[in-house]
């Protein structure tokens, strides 16, 4: 292939894959926030998340987008395991759809799709048809696309170098190797299914090398998630394990019935005899389809698969007893006092939650503790998670036929539930000023770390006092709630103009007192979120 030749293929390859990125980003757009409201509300029913995973994956053309929202998910908590993996497996169904598409010989038509879309596109303004636009432009580049790579692979069937590279694929193995290599370089098992597809109609591979790469293909397609997972928790990277096992099981499955029963393909071939880039699709689906209906039911013994190899840690455990919902369970199903009760007592579960990580924070802050830094990063998306629950139990329970004073009562519980949340959020950010002190980039004097721990002795002082007259509902205790945030409030004043006078005297490192400067605002607005929860059920008090 001359150097003309390998930058045509490299071009075709490029304008695939933007066309599917632009069919991608139309769909998701004219979907709005349906995707991750429909994967973000997959039940625990296997079934409906692989019919999900599927769904989404034909619409954003992408089982990794798929996969990286599912990985986003279970790392935020919204998600576990058991439901992660149905919607994964679903998405390698989805992700087929491509090289079904794919299959038609539109490549004469590609230049007018693409055509279309682009005025489309370019010349309406309203939203919803510029979106459709991009879709139809999006495809056009896709076949745009495939038509260039057929040229620029054309000549390599008179490569004797070329044959003899893909003469050695005959051996499944290396076919296999070659596919998944192939397909985590490409990031894309759809674009390497499609240069498979034209390999074989140019006649430079045969209909059964084809099979074991796209085998090979679908455990390389696995790449990008576990990229994608190494900034997440270790639940994100279990789901990305999830994944890759998965696939490893539904590549042994299939090697080992295509060798028992080699009718098999012969079968799939004769769907579309004379099409050997919709013999390779129709595998491609047949394949998925098949792992999915196998490894469904056995769902549970992967995911405990996945948390062998990655082994739950002791702190994990208590998470996952943390995210569990004690008393908000079946609210329909109770009396409204009841229910109110137990509300007042999840809420109030979830409150000292979010204090134990605030004080966790401030311990790690002031003692550069680096073995609490994920320890609070844990503990936040377990927060999160309850927030979420909560909030869902709380929408529930307004359904029931509540009094106008209960009604407002849960009204401001919803309140509550958003300001415990934040306590957290601000556990978070002084986990970050602390990461700034322990890399030596900001540094505080002695003067400084003392009022900051004054500060933070006065709030987390307020916030257990706010939580205690939410629980106990000792709303005599208000006036004394409110006397120590206004005391907070003076002294964060105090410490701000004494870090100025400071600066002022060069006597402050400048990203010390950045440091200094958040840290005591973030420590502030904890003690008005303190009060709000204290004040929130006051008969007296207006939130």
């Amino acid at each position: 292939m001359t150097l003309m030749g390998i930058f045509s293929l490299l071009g075709g390859i490029g304008l695939f894959l933007y066309g599917m990125s632009i069919m991608s980003t139309g769909l998701k757009n004219a979907a709005g926030d349906k995707l991750r409201v429909i994967l973000e509300h997959a039940t625990s029913n296997r079934i409906i998340g692989a019919l999900v995973g599927v769904l989404v994956t034909v619409l954003v053309q992408s089982s990794s987008a798929t996969d990286m929202m599912v990985i986003s998910f279970v790392n935020s908590g919204l998600m576990n395991l058991g439901q992660a993996i149905g919607v994964i497996m679903g998405a390698n169904i989805g992700t087929t759809i491509t090289a079904q598409i794919t299959a038609f010989n539109l490549g004469q038509y590609a230049p007018v799709i693409l055509f279309l879309g682009a005025i489309v596109f370019l010349f309406i303004k309203k939203s919803t048809y510029k979106y459709v636009g991009a879709i139809v432009m999006g495809f056009g580049m896709l076949f745009v696309g495939i038509s260039i790579i057929k040229s620029a692979i054309a000549p390599l069937a008179e490569s004797p170098e070329f044959i003899r590279i893909l003469s050695g694929l005959n051996h499944p193995a290396l076919a296999i190797l070659f596919g998944i290599l192939f397909t985590a370089l490409l990031q894309s098992s759809s674009s390497s299914t499609v240069i498979f597809q034209t390999f074989a109609v140019q006649g430079l591979i045969s209909y059964r090398v084809a099979v074991y790469l796209i085998i090979g293909a679908a455990i390389g397609s696995v790449a990008p998630n576990i990229l994608a997972s190494l900034t997440s928790n270790r639940n994100g990277k279990r789901t990305a394990i999830l994944n890759l096992l998965f696939n490893i099981i539904r590549a042994a499955l299939i090697v080992a019935l295509i060798n028992v029963f080699p009718q098999i393909l012969d079968g799939i071939v004769s769907l579309s005899p004379s099409n050997i880039g919709r013999q390779i699709a129709n595998t491609h689906t047949i394949f998925a389809v098949f792992a999915v209906i196998v490894e469904l039911p056995f769902a549970g013994q992967i995911v405990a698969l996945s948390q062998r190899v990655i082994p739950i840690r002791p702190e994990e455990k208590r998470s996952f007893e943390d995210r569990k919902l004690q008393y908000l369970v079946n609210v329909t199903q109770m009396p409204p006092a009841l229910a109110l009760s137990y509300a007042r007592k999840e809420i109030t579960r979830m409150g000292r939650i979010a204090e134990n990580n605030l004080q966790m924070s401030i311990s790690a802050f002031f003692n550069l503790d680096t073995s609490l830094f994920e320890e609070v990063e844990q503990v936040e998306d377990t927060v999160n998670y309850l927030d979420h629950a909560i909030i869902n139990q709380l929408v529930q329970l307004r359904t029931l036929d509540l009094s106008e004073k209960d009604q407002n009562t849960v009204s401001m519980m919803t309140l509550v539930v958003a300001d415990m949340e934040r306590l957290s959020d601000h556990a978070e950010n002084i986990i970050e000023y602390a990461q700034e002190v322990y890399s030596k980039r900001a540094q505080l004097s002695a003067v400084a770390v003392q009022e900051l721990r004054e500060l933070a002795d006065d709030v987390l002082r307020s916030v257990d006092l706010g939580i205690t007259i939410f629980e106990e509902e000792k709303f005599e205790l208000i006036p004394q709630a409110e006397a120590l945030e206004q005391q907070v409030d003076d002294f964060q004043k105090e410490i701000v103009n004494n870090h100025v006078q400071r600066l002022m005297k060069a006597q402050c490192d400048p990203l010390g007192g950045v440091v200094f400067t958040d840290m005591s605002s973030d420590l502030e607005r904890c003690s008005d979120h303190a009060i709000n929860i204290a004040c929130a059920l006051s008969p007296n008090t207006n939130y």
